[in-house]
C-alpha cells in the first residue's frame, strides 16, 4: 500500500506579514518556511502506519506544488521519515490550480491512500482536498480525526455535530484530515537528516492549467487598540465599557 501526503510550504506562524505591490502580494522576503501544521500531523499518521506491520504500509510520499524555495520543506519532510518526494514546478497559485498539478502527478503512479490537512495556515482555504478528489473521480473523506489500516482494510473516524462517526472506503481515496489524526509531530532525528539528502526528489513541470480565482488585494488586520487600566473600585465604569464598547455583556 502506498500512501501520499499532499504537503504546502507555508511561513511559521509567528511571520510578521508584509504586504507589497499596492498590497497585492506577500512579501517573501526573510521568511522562515515550514511545513503546513496538519500536513505534518497527517505525515506523521502515516509513518505511524507505516511502522505498524500489520498496517501493511509500503511507502510514504510527499508532494508539493511550487518553486525551488520550497525544497528545503519538502527536505524536512523526508528526514522526518517520507520515503521519496515530487514538487510540480509551479508558483502555487490558487486551490484548483493546486489541486490539478497533484492530480496530474497522482496519475502517473496512482496511490491508495492520498492525505491533505484540512487546511493551510496561511490563506486557510479547506478547499484543495475536495478539488483533488472530485478531478481523479475518486471518494474523499472529510473531517477524519483517526486513521487505522489493517492489511486491505481501512476505518476512520470523522467528527459529526455531536460525536463521531466510523467509516470505510476502498481505495483509492482522499483523506482529509483534522487535528487528532497525530498526537504530536514527529521530530526529525540527525540520521534522518543525513539520509534525507539522498532521498529522491522528483522535480515534475507544471500542466497547462488555468486559474479559478484572483486575489484582488490583503488587508491586514487593525491593530489591538492600547489597554484601558481601570481602577477596581471602578466597578461601575468597567461594566460600561464591557457592554457599551466591548459588547460582551
Amino acid at each position: 500500500m502506498k500512501i501520499l501526503i499532499c504537503l504546502s510550504n507555508v511561513p511559521d506562524t509567528t511571520t510578521k506579514i508584509k504586504l507589497v505591490d499596492n498590497n497585492k502580494s506577500f512579501d517573501k522576503t526573510g521568511v522562515q518556511w515550514i511545513i503546513n501544521p496538519w500536513d505534518e500531523l497527517a505525515l506523521t499518521r502515516a509513518l505511524e502506519l507505516k511502522d505498524d506491520p500489520d498496517a501493511a504500509v509500503d511507502k510514504v510520499t510527499v508532494i508539493t506544488v511550487g518553486g525551488k524555495d520550497a525544497e528545503p520543506t519538502i527536505r524536512k519532510a523526508l528526514a522526518i521519515g517520507a520515503d521519496d518526494a515530487i514538487r510540480v514546478d509551479a508558483e502555487p497559485r490558487d486551490a484548483f490550480y493546486i489541486a490539478a498539478q497533484i492530480a496530474e502527478a497522482v496519475r502517473k503512479e496512482m496511490y491508495d491512500i492520498i492525505v491533505c490537512g484540512i487546511e493551510s495556515s496561511d490563506y486557510n482555504g479547506s478547499t484543495v482536498g475536495g478539488m483533488l478528489a472530485e478531478i481523479l473521480e475518486i471518494p474523499s473523506v472529510s473531517a477524519v480525526s483517526a486513521m487505522n489500516v489493517r492489511g486491505s482494510e481501512i476505518s476512520m473516524n470523522r467528527d459529526i455535530d455531536g460525536g463521531k462517526e466510523n467509516v470505510t472506503v476502498p481505495v483509492p481515496f482522499v483523506a482529509i484530515v483534522q487535528k487528532g489524526i497525530a498526537i504530536e509531530p514527529r521530530i526529525a532525528s540527525m540520521r534522518g537528516i543525513m539520509t534525507a539528502k539522498t532521498k529522491p526528489l522528483n522535480v515534475v513541470p507544471a500542466v497547462q492549467e488555468e486559474s479559478r480565482t484572483e486575489y484582488a488585494g490583503f488587508e491586514l488586520p487593525a491593530p489591538k487598540a492600547a489597554c484601558k487600566m481601570i481602577s477596581p473600585d471602578n466597578v461601575r465604569e468597567l461594566v460600561d465599557l464591557l457592554k457599551n464598547e466591548a459588547k460582551v455583556i
